[in-house]
């Protein structure tokens, strides 16, 4: 690991989630509780919890995570996270 990942995580954009910011990956402060991921994106890029994020999957390593409920889970160093807006099918 790089000083870097011992301080941040990887987060990943898709879709509408990478238009909103600009960017496909970013690295962020590490250790954050899950529940404080939104309202960081939020102060980063405001009006991304309305109109991205309410509608977005996350997951955290290869497993999707409820931001609003999984309270006890922290976003650790080193992680890699994913903001996934919904899929259509046709």
């Amino acid at each position: 690991m790089s000083s870097e990942e011992n301080t941040t995580f990887q987060i990943h954009y898709f879709a509408s989630a990478s238009t909103y910011t600009g960017k496909q990956s970013e690295r962020l402060p590490a250790p954050l509780p899950l529940p404080k991921l939104f309202d960081t994106l939020e102060s980063m890029y405001p009006g991304i919890k309305e109109k991205v994020l309410s509608s977005c999957g996350v997951s955290l390593g290869d497993e999707y995570v409820d931001v609003e409920t999984d309270g006890e889970v922290v976003i650790k160093p080193g992680d890699e996270v994913a903001v996934i807006p919904p899929v259509s099918s046709g």
